[in-house]
């Protein structure tokens, strides 16, 4: 059993459920794989074993009493620095907040604690979460196991790099512009990112400072990043659950009405019209033969205002930064949050009172637009970047460089802004380097971008986890 590590969520849980191995055995062996290949990509920066082989133990216990259990019962996995579990420090990357131990679980921690899955670990992100590169002062670099030459991605680049090396069977990552959508690409993994309200977030030893900004509010979402598609989906409809502490939850159904057939896919590759590179082009057209050949219609079509969503998260976003981020990173933020941050600062438009207003109120109106656009083509295939994973520290050589990856993530900010479900799939990995597309759904319509997702996995053959490079 010493490699149960290189198994999936779904496959563990049913066989410790049914007694084919004990907790205490696959979180072992994802304490023993942890031990063995963390020192050479930095993904996990806490981990307390003796923590989790009790919490494993426990799992064991209520199995032999037959009790009944959740849907994660005993299987290992990560929770990322920047959010609460009791008794550990949210550090968020940040040395100033290295003592700042959370004393209760936020609800994502909670409702994976409810459904019985194991904390083997908390993984890295840069300082304040704020880039797409994993690295900070407090806990150091982590590096891509598939090519150390390149960024396993921010801001869940920690949440990343353990699940394609095989720690932990899933991994708890959030996305504001990205932070598991591009970490999941970067790493050749499945990420999701839920409806806005579809899972439950709120973190008391910031929110009891302050509520968070506004942009925050109703772009920031929770979600699982994974090794399969089936995964991701379990991950995801535990974390699902009700918690009175978020207003903006939504008990949205988890499965809605199957999709008239054929089921119509938007597809497009150069998203913006102004170029695509080449691998993410063929990436695009191959997912949409496969989905061709599952029997969806797939048809060239550009869904709306994407520019206008992309400048407007920008536009909002940095504004919200510069209002409530800007004094934290000058105060404490390590040199390339610093850096990083202005850059972003300085290249996007920032707006203020009723402009500001009038530019939440644009959100609107795209949002509008696109579910207007998803009546007629219920799922859109699209990039996640416009470039392939970057080469480490690309967004320390300067603003012409910051410009460049921009541009390339607008796939990401505008699904950000609107809130729609959304998620990244590979397609396959060459020489290190992954690739994947991402696909868009409905509103609380994640079931139908799985079941998509699922048909493009099933072609692709992606074989993790890795030994790192």
């Amino acid at each position: 059993m010493s490699e149960l590590w290189k198994w999936g969520a779904v496959e563990l849980a049913q066989a410790i459920r049914t007694r084919k191995v004990s907790s205490r055995e696959a979180v072992t062996a994802s304490l023993d794989r942890l031990d063995a290949v963390n020192p050479k990509i930095n993904a996990v920066v806490e981990s307390r074993r003796d923590e989790a082989l009790a919490a494993a133990d426990a799992a064991d216990k209520a199995i032999a009493k037959g009790e009944a259990v959740g849907a994660l019962h005993g299987v290992p996995v990560t929770i990322k620095v920047n959010i609460d579990q009791k008794g550990y420090a949210t550090t968020n990357g940040v040395v100033a907040f290295k003592d700042v131990v959370a004393r209760e679980d936020s609800p994502v921690v909670a409702n994976w604690r409810k459904a019985g899955a194991v904390f083997i670990g908390r993984t890295n992100t840069p300082a304040f979460s704020h880039r797409w590169f994993t690295d900070n002062a407090l806990h150091g670099q982590t590096l891509n196991p598939l090519d150390k030459g390149r960024t396993p991605g921010g801001s869940s680049g920690g949440a990343a790099a353990a699940m394609a090396a095989g720690i932990g069977a899933l991994a708890h990552g959030n996305d504001y512009g990205g932070s598991v959508r591009y970490p999941a690409y970067a790493c050749g993994l499945v990420g999701v990112r839920g409806t806005l309200g579809r899972v439950p977030a709120y973190n008391p030893t910031t929110v009891g400072m302050k509520e968070r900004v506004i942009t925050a509010q109703i772009m920031s979402v929770q979600g699982p990043l994974a090794r399969s598609v089936a995964d991701a989906r379990l991950g995801l409809y535990a974390m699902a659950q009700r918690d009175a502490r978020d207003p903006w939850f939504v008990p949205a159904p988890l499965e809605g009405p199957k999709l008239k057939r054929p089921i119509k896919v938007a597809i497009i590759a150069n998203a913006f019209g102004d170029g695509v590179h080449p691998a993410v082009k063929a990436a695009i057209e191959q997912a949409g033969r496969w989905l061709q050949d599952a029997g969806h219609v797939v048809e060239e079509k550009t869904p709306p205002m994407l520019s206008e969503a992309t400048a407007l998260w920008s536009s909002l976003v940095m504004s919200d930064g510069a209002r409530g981020l800007s004094a934290a990173v000058d105060q404490y933020g390590d040199k390339p949050s610093q850096q990083t941050f202005y850059d972003m600062l300085n290249l996007s438009s920032t707006v203020e009172g009723p402009t500001y207003l009038e530019a939440l109120e644009q959100r609107s109106g795209i949002l509008r637009a696109w579910n207007l656009f998803l009546e007629d083509y219920p799922l859109v295939l699209m990039p996640v970047s416009m470039e392939p994973p970057f080469e480490q520290g690309l967004d320390l050589q300067g603003r012409n460089a910051m410009g460049r990856i921009m541009a390339a993530q607008r796939p990401l900010l505008a699904l950000a802004l609107l809130g729609l479900p959304c998620l990244s799939v590979p397609t396959g990995i060459d020489k290190g380097v992954a690739m994947g597309v991402q696909i868009v759904g409905q509103r609380y319509r994640e079931d139908t971008c799985l079941d998509a997702a699922e048909v493009i996995e099933a072609r692709a053959n992606i074989r993790l986890p890795v030994d790192p490079a």
